[in-house]
């Protein structure tokens, strides 16, 4: 089921990493905030919604670097570069993210900043829509469900294909197999 999701989220513009270990995707987030220059300047932030994948030890971790932010605000959120959230799963035939953004902060996190990095736990992958609402609980369904599929796209000004005009241009999923908790 991930290899045809990678495809098919790859098709949308998003990029995919798949990681066997929370540890190695913890060594990736690290690099990938030194690589995309994380830093207490405005546009340079990365805000970080509260997630499973955020444990005290990794929080304390990360905490470590200019510009990272856990609280999350509205003008954090405008300033940063990066927004972390972890997702609730995904559908492999559109290669689409799927979220519980009830929380506002997810919502700033995954729309804000020029880069969104999504945490997903591979063993979440379902086929498709209907498998999708057919395993969701109603119970336990947020508000505002988010489906995510590549980064921010438009081509309502005239006919003209513009990335992250209404969202990040970039959409960054990291796949971990051995995730674990729930998000």
């Amino acid at each position: 089921m991930y290899d045809q999701f990678k495809a098919r989220a790859e098709r949308a513009g998003a990029e995919v990493h798949r990681f066997t270990s929370k540890a190695e995707a913890e060594s990736f987030v690290v690099d990938l905030f030194e690589k995309e220059q994380v830093s207490d300047q405005a546009g340079h932030l990365a805000v970080w919604a509260d997630c499973p994948f955020l444990d005290a030890a990794f929080k304390e971790r990360v905490s470590a670097i200019p510009g990272m932010r856990f609280t999350v605000s509205r003008e954090d959120a405008n300033a940063a570069w990066i927004g972390i959230s972890q997702v609730d799963g995904a559908m492999a035939e559109i290669g689409t993210l799927v979220q519980d953004a009830t929380a506002i902060d997810k919502r700033l996190v995954s729309m804000l900043p020029e880069i969104h990095l999504a945490i997903l736990d591979t063993n979440t992958i379902v086929a498709d829509m209907p498998a999708w609402i057919a395993q969701a609980d109603a119970s336990k369904l947020g508000a505002y469900m988010a489906m995510i599929t590549g980064p921010s796209r438009t081509a309502d000004i005239e006919r003209v294909l513009t990335i992250g005009v209404h969202g990040p241009r970039r959409l960054i999923i990291c796949c971990v197999d051995k995730l674990g908790g729930e998000a």
